[in-house]
């Protein structure tokens, strides 16, 4: 396995749920980190409780960073990517997490939220892909997209949720097999339910059986520590115990 200290990750929705907590597997196993989010107050909250979990100095020689950027807007991703290259010189691994949720029957769905939900979770991984695509090719580095297992299974108020996750299933591996020649390797993990504040709701007791973003991050660790020889382009991850009924 290995070593993955004084590398340098970049995770879009960096700055609570799945994101934050792949941050902090990533910088507890020494890597440099630069975090993406839409909301400042969130963000510098977020980025403190990394470099206090990494017991790390502040400022210019912190190995986390903090970036606004919404992954919807090319321009504020590229300008994200300049500085995380400025500050740490390279972009070994990236974590394309950025995601929202809206969910409802179609009889109610309003076109806003629909190009929501297929603008942040589907082009702006595409965004994603291509504001760090350079970086990667240099560094031989990996990607990861962070779909759900409503990527592979529809439900009923999901369809703009399904539409884009199944989307960013097929998007994820067919760009596994444009890269994988250029050195990139390109993985995509899919969990089901995990205990995050995702769509409004905070988590409770009643979310223990749910996955932990803890998880993921341990899912995204291992991708990045073992031989390049090996590729395991797809990780579905689920609860190990359905909710009891």
């Amino acid at each position: 396995m290995r070593d993955l200290s004084g590398r340098t990750a970049f995770v879009t929705g960096g700055n609570k749920g799945i994101g934050l907590g792949v941050a902090r597997g990533l910088v507890g196993a020494g890597m440099r980190v630069c975090i993406t989010g839409r909301d400042l107050e969130s963000l510098a909250a977020s980025v403190e409780s990394l470099e206090a979990a990494a017991d790390s100095p502040v400022g210019d020689a912190s190995p986390v960073l903090g970036e606004v950027a919404d992954v919807r807007d090319p321009a504020a991703l590229e300008a994200a990517v300049a500085k995380t290259l400025d500050r740490f010189g390279a972009i070994d691994v990236v974590v394309a997490n950025a995601g929202v949720g809206r969910f409802g029957s179609v009889i109610d769905l309003e076109l806003d939220a629909w190009n929501e939900v297929i603008d942040t979770n589907l082009t702006g991984v595409f965004n994603t892909v291509k504001a760090t695509l350079p970086a990667l090719l240099a560094s031989s580095g990996l990607l990861v997209t962070i779909g759900s297992l409503a990527g592979a299974n529809f439900f009923a108020g999901g369809s703009a949720y399904n539409a884009s996750k199944f989307g960013l299933a097929g998007f994820s591996q067919a760009i596994m097999l444009d890269l994988r020649e250029r050195g990139v390797r390109v993985s995509t993990i899919m969990p089901g339910s995990v205990a995050t504040p995702f769509g409004g709701r905070e988590p409770s007791p009643e979310d223990a059986w749910k996955l932990h973003p803890d998880d993921i991050a341990e899912s995204v660790l291992y991708l990045a520590r073992i031989d390049e020889r090996a590729l395991p382009s797809k990780i579905e991850i689920r609860p190990s115990r359905p909710k009891q009924r």
